[in-house]
């Protein structure tokens, strides 16, 4: 199994209220999920107005297309939102899981 992260540091210049960023924001999230089956979120800097962290997740049995999978994601992004995209931060993690097989207490 194998985990992909992908983070994104954007800047959002001219959001003059976190009302503003997160109408801006939303339907990014919901895009990305929608075209990758990725699961979004921003992450970090709710409380800044004109800077955001996404982070896109995915779950795979495939260490390298999870890999090529974010990879793609990045570019998408990329190519249709270069105004959001002034990028501080690009992180692209993959990491193989060996399989659990057993109980799990959580008491």
């Amino acid at each position: 199994m194998s985990i992909g992260l992908l983070t994104l540091h954007l800047l959002l210049p001219g959001c003059t209220s976190l009302k503003e960023k997160r109408s801006r924001i939303k339907p990014v999230l919901a895009r990305l999920h929608r075209e990758f089956n990725v699961s979004t979120a921003e992450v970090d800097l709710m409380d800044k107005w004109q800077e955001s962290v996404l982070a896109c997740v995915m779950v795979s049995n495939d260490h390298d297309y999870t890999q090529r999978a974010l990879a793609t994601v990045k570019d998408f992004f990329t190519a249709h939102w270069p105004d959001l995209f002034q990028c501080i931060l690009v992180f692209l993690s993959v990491t193989k899981i060996i399989s659990f097989s057993g109980k799990i207490s959580l008491s």
